[in-house]
């Protein structure tokens, strides 16, 4: 039995704070008037995009308002911990529940002979009731997750007279897309666009192909699990580690965005991957203690020893392939044909790579230098589609030589420069492999 969790006390003073913070952000949002700088390099890339961009501003005055409801109700005030755990519990299931009824609608509605027991209108009706209760317990489970990984952030020590600055608040949300750009001759993102989540993938792939002619640049739309902004956006998802693990990271986005390192973000792509290794890093750590503390029957277990040291036996099976150590192997050889100016040999390899790593049962769409350019940039792991990338391993080595998260992130936060990650390193005397 899992023993009951302290809620501080300055966690109660840490609502009355959100609410203060949504107030700011709310009349904010109310008086901001979108506009377009001509000057700006990203409207060469929005006259494709203009009509199908996602509407920032409508999405942050509904989050607001439901952030201001939740914290002026106090929705989870009165629900034991057993009780707030269940609620998430639940909500996760129901979201399973919904995708395999969706999934049993689909099968009975395309079945060029449905099974003579099929009844659609059964699954619709169980599917509405499903919905209808996830939208009742919503809010709940954000108000849950938002006070459990506050409480994690204040174990680290990574909170002010006990509340997490700003207030920790998402929203459960459909997200958009991504529109990423980068030139053909070398791989750097030069342009993120959101467009709307309803945007089809024919129309994804025509948006795709008009950038890439209209312009002479690479481009992709990609997936994303969650956004910055404030409150930020996590997809839902019955996947309570990854939901728990972007929380954490966008509200490591958000604590940044005032700093040296956050206020740098757009500088150049070095410093994004900086940010974005930083808030990975603290995700994970974030998000797995989360797990850990509140939901154990979740976490990950402990490999075994036997696991832990590896096969022994000098009959041992091949290993099974290795996604992040080909994508690695890729990106290196794409630099190295780009550097040479080799650009169509460059876009015919990764095709004929894309080919094989989707024999290997990896579905990638796409692979080209915009593919690149936006999974490159979280390099909290070694190897991938960072390629050979210092600056990532740099980031690394200063959170495997950090006393704690909290050191490591205020480290982080102080720096707008390369060269500050650099000087960082070589007081440390730490080397980068």
């Amino acid at each position: 039995m899992m023993a009951p969790v302290r809620v501080p006390p300055s966690l109660a003073r840490g609502t009355v704070l959100l609410r203060r913070v949504l107030t700011i952000f709310l009349l904010g949002a109310l008086l901001t008037r979108s506009s377009i700088r001509i000057q700006d390099p990203l409207e060469h890339v929005r006259r494709f995009t203009r009509s199908i961009e996602f509407d920032f501003l409508g999405w942050t005055l509904d989050a607001l308002g439901v952030k201001w409801a939740q914290t002026s109700l106090g929705l989870t005030g009165y629900l034991s911990e057993p009780a707030r755990r269940e609620a998430v519990l639940e909500y996760a299931q129901l979201l399973v529940r919904e995708g395999e009824l969706e999934g049993q609608l689909a099968e009975i509605l395309g079945a060029p002979s449905p099974p003579p027991d099929a009844n659609p209108d059964a699954v619709r009706q169980e599917l509405d009731v499903a919905r209808q209760r996830e939208d009742q317990l919503e809010p709940v489970v954000e108000a849950i997750l938002q006070e459990q990984t506050s409480i994690i952030l204040d174990q680290l020590g990574l909170t002010a007279a006990g509340a997490p600055m700003p207030p920790v608040a998402f929203r459960f949300s459909r997200l958009p897309w991504a529109l990423i750009v980068s030139p053909r001759e070398v791989v750097r993102q030069d342009a993120s666009i959101q467009i709307s989540p309803d945007t089809t993938l024919d129309d994804q792939i025509a948006l795709e192909s008009n950038v890439e002619r209209g312009l002479n640049v690479s481009a992709l739309v990609v997936p994303i699990g969650g956004i910055g902004t404030y409150p930020t956006m996590v997809q839902q998802t019955p996947s309570l580690g990854f939901v728990a693990e972007v929380v954490a990271h966008e509200w490591t986005h958000n604590t940044l965005t005032l700093q040296p390192l956050g206020l740098a973000y757009e500088s150049s792509a070095e410093l994004r991957t900086m940010n974005e290794t930083t808030a990975s890093l603290m995700g994970k750590e974030v998000g797995s203690r989360t797990i850990a503390l509140f939901y154990p029957s979740l976490a990950p277990p402990v490999p075994s020893p036997e696991l832990r040291s590896g096969p022994t036996s000098k009959t041992a099976e091949p290993p099974p392939f290795d996604f992040r150590a080909e994508m690695h192997t890729t990106r290196l050889t794409v630099d190295e044909l780009l550097a040479e100016g080799k650009i169509d040999e460059a876009e015919r390899y990764m095709e004929e790579r894309r080919q094989f790593i989707w024999d290997n049962g990896y579905h990638l769409r796409r692979l080209n230098q915009a593919y690149f350019a936006f999974y490159g940039a979280y390099a909290d792991e070694p190897g991938g589609p960072a390629g050979e990338d210092p600056i990532g391993a740099g980031v690394r080595a200063l959170w495997a030589d950090s006393a704690s998260p909290a050191q490591f992130l205020r480290t982080m936060a102080r720096m707008d420069e390369v060269a500050d990650l650099q000087a960082e390193l070589t007081r440390r005397g730490l080397t980068i492999p």
